[in-house]
């Protein structure tokens, strides 16, 4: 594992590069796309864990901080959503200096809605891994800001708050969420982002994790995919066992998440 900062136009971003061992057949190279807020750090011994299993099995894995997340230049209240797609393109484009093999954009979260944008602007990036997608972006927004809503019901002041944080993001002021100053600039851009697919085909692993071991893919999903497939993409969609682990109190594991995206990505069905 190599650790470096990569330069970009309004600072760095901290990077973790995972290579394949010398004796190791190379099948492909991987970025990844964290999730937002919390949800990044929550995640981190998972990603840590595929990222590892991918490279031993063949894979480049390029992690990268987003603008003002982690160890990356600036803080959480500069981001925009435009500059965080730019920095997933810096990032595949550095990767790609490194090695020609097939391309694959893995996304958790709202990591998905970032990677699919990013998928319409590369044409090497042809191959998603989606865990747990997000597919609207305006219902995350929503969901994040009633966490703020929650904080002040438990001090007796949520009457209107809901109006009040949209009328902040409106004028161009910042709102505090659990700790993270959201800009309107980021505010805006989440808001406005689907989950959608460019018209070039694509291939596509959607995996979602259930507490049950007999889940199946959510409705919403099902739909999705199916509409994806008619339109000429690869996709398939997955479900585990295990638990949310970019939500749990505690940090937790998924085996079984580790164990299907390797047997997705490994197998040589093509878009």
């Amino acid at each position: 594992m190599e650790a470096f900062f990569l330069p970009v136009a309004d600072g760095q971003r901290f990077c973790l590069l995972h290579r394949p061992g010398i004796s190791v057949p190379v099948r492909g190279a991987v970025v990844y796309v964290h999730p937002f807020a919390e949800e990044m750090n929550k995640a981190r011994r998972m990603v840590s864990l595929q990222a590892k299993a991918m490279a031993a099995a063949g894979y480049y894995v390029l992690q990268v901080d987003l603008h003002g997340c982690g160890d990356s230049s600036g803080d959480f209240g500069d981001a925009s959503w435009s500059g965080w797609i730019e920095d997933v393109a810096s990032a595949c484009a550095w990767l790609r200096e490194q090695t020609d093999a097939e391309l694959w954009l893995w996304g958790l979260r709202t990591g998905c809605l970032l990677i699919a944008e990013a998928a319409k602007r590369l044409e090497s990036a042809n191959r998603l891994l989606l865990w747990q997608p997000v597919a609207s972006g305006k219902q995350f927004l929503q969901q994040f800001l009633r966490m703020k809503i929650a904080g002040e019901m438990l001090a007796g002041e949520s009457k209107g708050l809901m109006d009040r944080i949209r009328e902040d993001l409106a004028q161009g002021r910042s709102v505090e969420i659990g700790g993270y100053a959201l800009s309107p600039e980021l505010a805006k851009g989440l808001e406005l982002a689907e989950l959608s697919l460019p018209e070039t085909p694509l291939r596509v692993e959607w995996i979602e994790i259930s507490g049950k071991t007999d889940g199946e893919l959510s409705p919403a999903a099902a739909m999705r995919l199916e509409k994806w497939n008619s339109q000429g993409h690869a996709v398939r969609g997955t479900v585990v066992c295990g638990p949310s682990f970019w939500q749990t109190a505690e940090i937790e594991e998924c085996p079984a998440l580790i164990d299907a995206s390797l047997a997705a990505m490994v197998e040589t069905n093509q878009p």
